[in-house]
């Protein structure tokens, strides 16, 4: 990957939406060596999707959680767990993590009362756990704006 692809990567993650017109002005190129560049980036599996970002308030999921799980540290129990997270559309995200706790997970729900609900009709009712912590996100500080493309 040279300069070129690396400043392809920072302009689609600032703007997803850019003509490749657009694209291949910012970075320096005519249009069809910057589309076979993005084809191939694609193809590579380094640009792995477009998503829009969306305000959690305007879609009723501006209530966000942190939450810290421990699971049973057998095969069947995390295999099971996390299978099971994949049915929850509340968690939308999810790390399996060394040491403890075990797991965290993000969630996006409207409020306070369907947290709880989630959390006594499905968090506590998954196999295998043995532990569960919430932490209320009380403001979010920095946005995700993609990764450091520099070499």
């Amino acid at each position: 990957m040279d300069q070129i692809d690396r400043n392809i990567l920072r302009e689609l993650q600032s703007d997803g939406r850019l003509t490749i017109q657009d694209l291949a002005q910012r970075v320096g190129l005519t249009s069809s060596p910057c589309m076979r560049r993005v084809r191939q980036l694609e193809q590579d599996g380094v640009i792995q999707g477009y998503r829009a970002v969306i305000d959690p308030e305007a879609v009723g999921r501006g209530f966000e959680v942190l939450v810290s799980i421990e699971v049973k540290r057998d095969r069947e129990a995390v295999e099971a767990f996390e299978a099971a997270l994949q049915e929850i559309p509340d968690v939308i995200e999810a790390y399996r993590l060394f040491g403890s706790p075990g797991c965290l997970l993000r969630i996006a729900v409207a409020d306070i009362t369907a947290y709880e609900r989630l959390w006594i009709e499905r968090l506590t009712t998954l196999s295998g756990i043995t532990e569960v912590n919430s932490q209320i996100i009380m403001k979010r500080i920095k946005e995700p704006r993609g990764l450091p493309v520099d070499g």
